[in-house]
């Protein structure tokens, strides 16, 4: 069953498979973009979890573990067939935007 242009009208937002107009197309990635900021919004949770547990500032960056979350990231595209250079890249700026975000928090943290 397909969903039609009324059903994405209605609240529903179609499948990949299912989309039979850009408008569908549309409406699927703008609800997916949601609920990756969404996403986000826990990962950045943690990131100030993380800057209310490290003791020290120089604790923050941890060059080991970005190689390893980024490869992850890397890894796990290439096994669903997505570009994972590119995946690579955009987790490279994810971490770093992280760290910052982090920096950013533990450093209020200590001057409260």
């Amino acid at each position: 069953m397909s969903l039609s242009q009324s059903d994405t009208a209605s609240g529903a937002t179609p499948m990949p498979d299912t989309c039979q107009s850009m408008t569908d197309v549309r409406a699927g990635v703008d609800a997916l973009d949601a609920r990756l900021v969404d996403l986000l919004a826990t990962r950045f949770a943690y990131m100030r979890a993380a800057a209310r547990i490290k003791p020290e500032r120089g604790h923050v960056r941890d060059e080991r573990r970005k190689a390893e979350v980024i490869a992850n990231a890397k890894a796990r595209a290439e096994a669903l067939g997505l570009p994972a250079d590119a995946i690579a890249a955009i987790w490279d700026s994810l971490v770093e935007t992280s760290i910052a975000y982090e920096l950013d928090h533990w450093d209020r943290r200590r001057q409260d």
